[in-house]
């Protein structure tokens, strides 16, 4: 992760950019699933992987109350963790291969370490 003062704008943090990524990598992954999941399976994974990129932005922009901050971050992982249990009902459908779900799993699981250091190290994001 940068240091504080190299940070300008949500964008610049890691989390943020590995998070719009896994979020991407979702959106092309669910253009292959069955014309009867779109309003389904295929709203709801993309939702909540954006929803983790949305909260860490309203957080970064939220820095000045450090509750505030806190509460966006906690936010974010619940996403995270909602993104997760959808990734596993495409695997159980065998919409997503092992691998691949491996992989999102994994990444979801950093991310979800980052945001929570970010929580407890809210004095060093917050001003």
């Amino acid at each position: 992760m940068r240091r504080k003062k190299d940070i300008k704008h949500f964008r610049d943090l890691e989390v943020y950019r590995r998070a719009f990524e896994a979020a991407m990598a979702i959106f092309q992954m669910t253009k292959e699933f069955p014309a009867e999941e779109k309003y389904s399976l295929v709203d709801q994974i993309r939702r909540a992987s954006r929803s983790v990129c949305a909260n860490i932005a309203e957080a970064w922009r939220k820095r000045r109350y450090i509750a505030v901050f806190k509460n966006k971050m906690t936010d974010s992982m619940q996403e995270a963790s909602e993104t997760q249990c959808w990734l596993e009902f495409s695997q159980a459908c065998h919409y997503v291969e092992d691998t691949t779900f491996n992989n999102l799993d994994d990444e979801y699981e950093q991310i979800i370490a980052m945001l929570n250091s970010m929580e407890r190290n809210a004095d060093k994001f917050c001003f």
